[in-house]
């Protein structure tokens, strides 16, 4: 007799807890495949701690391989689901697709960046929901200190030097506590102009900070943050991002550098394609975690919306504490449906508390309903991450001892640029790459609880105003791989080479292009074909798409490595160049129509032979 297949998909707090307790449950007497698109379990509450230097990225990572040696890992991202066939199809890391088959499957795909309507944010804001978010911040930050100290201009070295931080709960509080802190250490070591220091901002429409945990709790956050320095502001929020800054909703215009988007999260669009019942983006599921209807269907974590049984009419939030919690009775479930071990547990819990993380020995934490403070709840709050995390306990305990005694070190590795880490993007987890194979970017988007974000684009765009491309298109302005937009015309070998690489594997060509004209949304015969890849635009998903210039990257100037202007030699293509050529009648380029060879530039044009390198704007976008 063969053995049942049991698919995961996602390995986050409730897919890895899931494949854990059901390899152990099973004990070979099923397959298990899980489907991630890391090779690791990331420890989401520690992500603060990376990005102001505490931990090294690897302590808050868990080896799927290591963990879990009787789990089959399959590293790809789900892109469509057949109920019927029981299969399900993904797209791998290099661009290969493949299909699963199951006799059961658990959605637990997690979530991404929840989008509001507000202009600009999709273009100038950051999420916070990955390791490549966080090592980006790390470096942002930390130039942006160091361009600071050696500014000029007053104004400039202010700039600068103000983080904006919009969302008050876990994730924002904990990024603002350990930033300020962060950023006071440096400029003990690079000082600024007399009387400045760095300068960070809260900002929530809620009336109080964490305003899902106790009020006493919110209260001692509030006065760390404010004893620390962070200008924190309740009912306040960003009305509209620039790349100078971001104009608040009280009227007030804040020059900055840094916008880091943690308004809060939705469930991974995934679930939405399946047809099935939903409850605000969530997959209903019964108090066993099945899919009514479905019985091979189960969902768990962030895409499921669990009947609370302690407040009946609500659903679980959306929190890492119950979807650990939903692993475990989602792998019970689903052993007792194949007959492999016990009986259906509905799903029930308890509030043991919660714990917030604000740096240094400070921390706001309820353990059984008892709020501490001070130093007691940073004790409790380490313990409690030690205990939790399924692994890498010594190390982390390590770098927290070590960071006790030694200064941290402030420098910039360089690994993830600006454009690598859009906040439009349904896999935060990984960083874009150019060259590599398209990402799956939700057409449900547009449709579910990310919805609003429609309210601010033209044809379904994903940014603002109408140079702005719809999912799917060509990348942004400012983007590598934005090519232009329109017919191109005497392109021929260059176009084909443009639609082997971009269309056979949904990527941009290797290396940033800077901003192109036309860019956006692109028009013209066959241009649609020539943004998305076969195999997505069969699937009716449509291509990801970059999201526009970001902070830290001079705000629509050039790239690192010395990017020439535009219409510059080596340079990017004019407007409708081929994409990847240099422009017509420039050296190097392609000769111009109807001529025999490379035409030079006239005498009075300005062009150098080689790379113009600008020396008056800080390379900043790395």
């Amino acid at each position: 007799m063969s053995r049942p297949r049991i698919v995961i998909v996602g390995a986050g707090f409730a897919g890895y807890r899931t494949a854990r307790a059901l390899s152990r449950m099973t004990r070979g007497r099923a397959h298990i495949t899980l489907l991630n698109p890391t090779d690791y379990f990331l420890y989401l509450p520690l992500l603060p701690q990376v990005a102001a230097g505490v931990l090294e990225p690897r302590r808050v990572t868990v080896s799927l391989s290591d963990t879990l040696p009787d789990v089959r890992l399959v590293l790809g991202e789900a892109d469509r689901i057949d109920l019927d066939e029981r299969t399900l199809h993904y797209t791998g890391p290099e661009g290969e697709g493949g299909t699963l088959a199951y006799d059961r499957l658990v959605l637990a795909a997690g979530s991404v960046n929840k989008l509001l309507p507000i202009p600009g944010v999709a273009e100038h804001a950051h999420g916070f929901r990955g390791l490549p978010e966080a090592l980006y911040l790390r470096d942002h930050v930390t130039r942006q200190v160091e361009l600071a100290a050696a500014a000029d201009d007053p104004k400039a070295c202010a700039a600068r030097c103000t983080f904006v931080v919009v969302g008050a709960g876990y994730t924002g509080t904990e990024v603002a506590a350990h930033g300020q802190m962060f950023t006071d250490a440096q400029v003990r070591k690079h000082p600024l102009r007399r009387g400045m220091r760095p300068r960070w901002m809260l900002l929530d429409v809620a009336p109080r900070v964490l305003p899902e945990m106790d009020e006493k709790l919110s209260a001692t956050a509030d006065r760390v943050l404010r004893e620390r320095g962070v200008d924190v502001r309740m009912g306040t929020s960003v009305k509209e991002a620039t790349h100078d800054g971001v104009v608040l909703t009280d009227g007030e215009f804040v020059e900055t550098r840094t916008l880091v988007w943690c308004v809060g999260v939705r469930p991974d669009p995934l679930v939405e394609s399946l047809g099935l019942p939903m409850e605000k983006g969530r997959l209903l599921v019964d108090p066993h975690l099945q899919v009514p209807g479905r019985p091979e269907l189960f969902a768990c974590g962030d895409v499921a919306a669990v009947p609370d049984l302690e407040k009946p009419g609500s659903y679980t939030p959306m929190t890492a504490q119950h979807a650990w919690r939903h692993g475990k009775v989602a792998a019970e479930n689903v052993a007792a449906s194949l007959g492999l071990g016990g009986t259906r547990k509905p799903y029930r819990h308890r509030d043991l508390g919660f714990v917030v993380d604000l740096g240094g020995a400070k921390a706001a934490a309820n353990p059984l309903g008892v709020p501490l403070s001070g130093v007691p709840a940073g004790a409790v709050t380490r313990g409690y991450h030690l205990a939790a995390m399924p692994g890498n306990r010594v190390r982390v305990a390590a770098d927290w001892l070590l960071d006790a005694v030694l200064p941290r070190q402030a420098v910039q590795l360089g690994l993830v640029r600006s454009w690598s880490v859009p906040l439009d993007t349904s896999s935060p987890e990984l960083a874009r790459v150019p060259g590599g194979p398209g990402q799956r970017q939700e057409a449900s988007a547009r449709s579910g609880p990310g919805a609003a974000i429609e309210a601010d684009t033209q044809g379904g765009g994903t940014g603002t105003g109408p140079e702005r491309g719809r999912a799917g298109d060509e990348p942004a302005k400012g983007q590598p791989g934005s090519g232009p937009a329109g017919p191109q015309h005497g392109s021929g070998p260059a176009q084909l080479r443009r639609f082997e690489s971009e269309t056979a594997k949904g990527r941009p060509e290797d290396g940033p292009t800077g901003n192109r004209p036309g860019s956006g949304s692109g028009s013209g015969p066959g241009s649609a074909v020539l943004r998305r890849t076969e195999s997505e635009t069969a699937k009716g998903r449509p291509e990801d798409g970059a999201t526009g210039n970001r902070p830290g990257d001079e705000r629509g100037e050039r790239q690192p490595g010395g990017e020439p202007a535009k219409g510059q030699p080596g340079g990017e293509p004019a407007k409708n160049q081929p994409g990847g050529e240099p422009a017509k009648s420039q050296p190097g380029g392609e000769p111009a129509k109807n001529q025999p060879g490379p035409t030079p530039p006239p005498p009075d044009s300005g062009a150098a032979p080689g790379p113009v390198k600008r020396t008056d704007v800080p390379d900043d976008s790395a």
